[in-house]
């Protein structure tokens, strides 16, 4: 049968662009109709991904998001509008792409992918491109590719900086490419690379590395061109320029089950974490109702305290340490961030000094303060 019988004639309207590359054709857009792509993450780098494997034709495209759009967001994640804050980012990303193109469809897993269902999830799909931005995830997500023989398409972003490259990837020798722990065989210290809610990161530069992203989706589907394999690009929007690193495989180092990646990662240990102390929103405010004496620091930024804030000093947790004898050693404090992961940190950094026991990390943070108001 012929190519052209698998499409519909509004089907071959919307990819003619496509058919009239003479190295593309109606092949590969087959190829992209039948084949099947797991995004994790529909945020900064998801939303561009999410819009050009849906408008370019991929057949199945499955969706690991259980977050909802925050205000914050929408500096970045094309996908999402003001009216959206609030919503699941996992269903609002439905809706668009399907209205975007009808003749794809989209799954949802409206999950945190652990551990426990990484390979269940990522098995089901040809190709993974990974948007995380957390290295749990991301030893995660490469960890369960290898084992799953999956494709990982990665890609990060942080201020004015992206990266891109194929991992896992079967080559004609017969041979995979590097992965993801080739290059980092182990994580940063805990707290030592902000994510981007810490670090901040420029609008535009999810659209420039994720179209770059979906380009290596596509390239790798249809066989078309010359993937990022065993090679890192990194670009810096600042000063528009690039690099590609040459990498390759670690024979050394071999991935033979999951783990527990939030302990891999320092999350769980050798830290203070877990020794933690921590206050309610309900518990703070009948502090405050009682005019109970304690002491309360905003590690945010600047521009956060301005935007929004409920009192006490401000110390950037980036300048915590240098600021400790600002803090009270003779009676409680509450420290408070965004959403409870920075002011944490904070602590932790605080309480290896080993004279702070009277330190309370506010759950939720802001969010959550401005979740029960």
């Amino acid at each position: 049968m012929s190519k052209i019988n698998s499409f519909s004639k509004n089907e071959l309207i919307r990819y003619s662009r496509h058919f009239n590359i003479p190295e593309f054709g109606l092949e590969a857009q087959e190829k992209l109709k039948k084949s099947s792509v797991l995004v994790v993450g529909a945020g900064g780098l998801g939303s561009p991904v999410l819009l050009y494997l849906a408008a370019a034709g991929v057949g199945r495209i499955g969706i690991v998001e259980f977050d909802v759009v925050d205000e914050s967001n929408l500096q970045r994640q094309v996908l999402y509008t003001t009216e959206d804050v609030g919503k699941s980012k996992a269903q609002l990303a439905k809706k668009r792409l399907m209205a975007l193109n009808p003749f794809i469809k989209i799954i949802l897993h409206e999950t945190k992918l652990t551990s426990e269902n990484a390979l269940e999830i990522i098995s089901q799909y040809d190709v993974v491109a990974d948007g995380t931005d957390n290295f749990p995830t991301r030893y995660l997500v490469n960890d369960a590719c290898v084992l799953a023989g999956k494709v990982n398409i990665f890609a990060s972003i942080f201020r004015f900086e992206g990266q891109v490259a194929v991992f896992n990837f079967l080559q004609e020798d017969g041979k995979l490419s590097a992965n993801y722990r080739d290059m980092f065989p182990t994580p940063p210290p805990p707290g030592m690379v902000p994510n981007c809610a810490e670090g901040g990161v420029l609008g535009v530069l999810p659209g420039i590395i994720g179209s770059m992203q979906a380009s290596e989706v596509i390239k790798v589907l249809t066989g078309i061109g010359e993937p990022l394999v065993n090679r890192f690009f990194m670009f810096d929007a600042a000063s528009f320029t690039m690099r590609t690193l040459k990498i390759r495989r670690n024979e050394e180092i071999s991935i033979s089950q999951l783990i527990d990646y939030e302990d891999f990662c320092g999350m769980t240990q050798n830290n203070e974490i877990d020794k933690i102390k921590t206050i309610t929103i309900l518990e703070l405010k009948e502090w405050m109702a009682e005019k109970v004496d304690f002491q309360l620091i905003d590690v945010r930024e600047e521009f956060e305290h301005e935007i929004f804030n409920i009192g006490g000093e401000l110390i950037p947790s980036g300048e915590i340490l240098e600021n400790a004898e600002r803090i009270n050693r003779a009676k409680k404090v509450v420290i408070y961030c965004r959403s409870g992961a920075r002011s944490a940190t904070a602590i932790a950094q605080l309480q290896e000094l080993g004279s702070f026991d009277n330190l309370y990390n506010l759950e939720g943070g802001m969010l959550a303060w401005e979740a029960e108001s």
